[in-house]
C-alpha cells in the first residue's frame, strides 16, 4: 500500500515495511518514503526490531496521541548502508541502534545535560511524531532508517544484534533508574513483573551486585527468575509472602503496564526506599498517603535515557555479556506477537527479523 500522507521531496529515500493505518487495526505492508540524506545523517539498513508493548498502546491509542499511518517500533538495529558529507561518527558497515528518540531541541537543560528524553520542547519520537521539517516520523517496522547521526548508537561487536534490539528501550528504562539511584551490592531491589522489561531489569540489578527479589503472579515463572538471576522470587498474590518481605526494599522498579496495588508494593520499602513506575497504564494510579508518610518513601516514574547513558548501557552489557532473551520472529507473524505479548506469552521479548520482509 502507497503512503499519500508523506511530503514527497526530490532524493527521498524509498522504504518498505508494516503499518497500522487506524486505531487498533492490523499491521499490514506499506510504502512510504523518508527524508533524504543530508550531510549529518546516516542510513541504516535495518536487520531487527524489537516489539515493545509500547508499540501496542501507539498502534490502539490507549494513550489519545496517536497519529495514522503508523510504522511502529523503536527498538532498532542494524548495518550503516550509508553516511552524509559531514558524519563523523559512523561509517559504512558499522553495527548501529536506534531507541525511542530521534532527535530533541539539543538547548533546553534536559539536552545540555545529555537527558534528551526529557527535553522541554518535547522529544522526536523515533515514530508517531513530527520531525523538525514537519515530516510524519515512522519506526524500526521496516528495511531501513534516516537518523542524525547524534542519535544513533554504536552496537558492540560481541552482542548479538538481535538480542541487543531490546535493550534500545527495554534495557534503558530499566538501566538508566538503577544507575540513577546509584544501586550497589549493599542493595535490596524488588523487580515487580517477569516480561520483556522485567527480566532485563532483573539481569541488570543482578550485574550491579544487589540481592534481587522477583515479584511475579505467575507462579509457572518462578524457576525462570532464579535462572534469570533472582536470589529470590515472590508470588504477589500470596499475602503472607508479601508480608514477609515488608520494609526490605531500597528500590522496586514497578514494570507492569496494567492497573494494580501499589500500596502493596510501597509498603515493601525500606525507610527513605523508592518505587520506581516504569510499566504505564495511562489511568490514574491510588495511593494511600500515609504509607509514603510512615517511613519517607517516594514514589517515582523514569523513562528510558538520554543518548550518553544508553551508549555507557550498551558498552556495559558488551562487558558484562548481558542481551535480551528474546524470541526471533518473521515481520508476517507481527500482529500475532501483539496478541501474544498481551497474554503475556512472551519469552521475553519478541524481535523481528528484517530479512523476511522481502518474502
Amino acid at each position: 500500500m502507497a503512503n499519500n500522507n508523506t511530503l514527497h521531496t526530490e532524493n527521498a529515500t524509498q522504504c518498505h515495511g508494516y503499518a497500522a493505518l487506524k486505531a487498533a487495526d492490523k499491521l499490514s505492508p506499506f510504502d512510504f518514503e523518508r527524508r533524504s540524506l543530508g550531510p549529518k545523517d546516516v542510513l541504516i539498513d535495518i536487520k531487527y526490531c524489537g516489539v515493545c508493548h509500547s508499540d501496542i498502546h501507539y498502534v490502539n491509542n490507549d494513550w489519545g496521541v496517536s497519529v495514522y499511518p503508523m510504522v511502529p517500533g523503536h527498538e532498532i538495529v542494524g548495518i550503516v548502508a550509508e553516511v552524509g558529507s559531514e558524519v563523523e561518527k559512523f561509517r559504512v558497515g558499522d553495527r548501529v541502534g536506534v531507541g525511542c528518540i530521534s532527535d530533541s531541541c539539543g538547548k533546553c537543560e534536559p539536552c545540555i545535560r545529555g537527558e534528551e528524553q526529557y527535553c522541554e520542547k518535547v522529544p522526536i519520537r523515533t515514530y508517531n511524531a513530527v520531525d523538525k521539517a514537519g515530516n510524519l516520523t515512522y519506526g524500526g517496522f521496516s528495511n531501513c532508517i534516516v537518523v542524525k547521526e547524534e542519535f544513533a548508537l554504536k552496537i558492540p561487536a560481541n552482542l548479538d544484534l538481535a538480542a541487543a534490539a531490546p535493550l534500545l528501550c527495554a534495557g534503558i528504562t530499566t538501566y538508566s533508574p538503577m544507575r540513577h539511584w546509584k544501586i550497589g551490592p549493599k542493595h535490596n531491589v524488588g523487580v515487580v513483573g517477569l516480561g520483556g522489561t522485567g527480566h532485563l531489569a532483573l539481569k541488570f540489578a543482578r550485574s550491579f551486585g544487589a540481592h534481587v527479589v522477583q515479584f511475579t503472579t505467575s507462579p509457572e515463572k518462578v524457576q525462570d527468575a532464579l535462572r534469570l538471576g533472582a536470589h529470590e522470587v515472590v508470588l504477589s498474590t500470596d499475602e503472607q509472602a508479601m508480608k514477609a518481605q515488608s520494609s526490605r526494599f531500597d528500590l522496586i522498579l514497578d514494570t507492569v503496564a496494567a492497573p494494580h496495588n501499589i500500596d502493596a508494593l510501597l509498603s515493601l520499602l525500606k525507610v527513605n526506599g523508592t518505587m520506581v513506575l516504569i510499566g504505564m497504564t495511562g489511568k490514574p494510579v491510588t495511593i494511600t498517603s500515609k504509607i509514603l508518610n510512615w517511613g519517607r518513601r517516594s514514589l517515582a516514574g523514569s523513562l528510558f535515557g538520554g543518548i550518553k547513558e544508553t551508549q555507557e548501557m550498551l558498552n556495559y552489557c558488551a562487558d558484562h555479556n548481558i542481551t535480551s532473551d528474546i524470541e526471533l520472529i518473521p515481520i508476517q507473524k507481527v500482529n500475532e506477537a501483539f496478541e501474544r505479548t498481551l497474554k503475556g506469552d512472551a519469552k521475553y521479548r519478541f524481535v523481528i527479523d528484517m530479512a523476511t520482509l522481502k518474502k
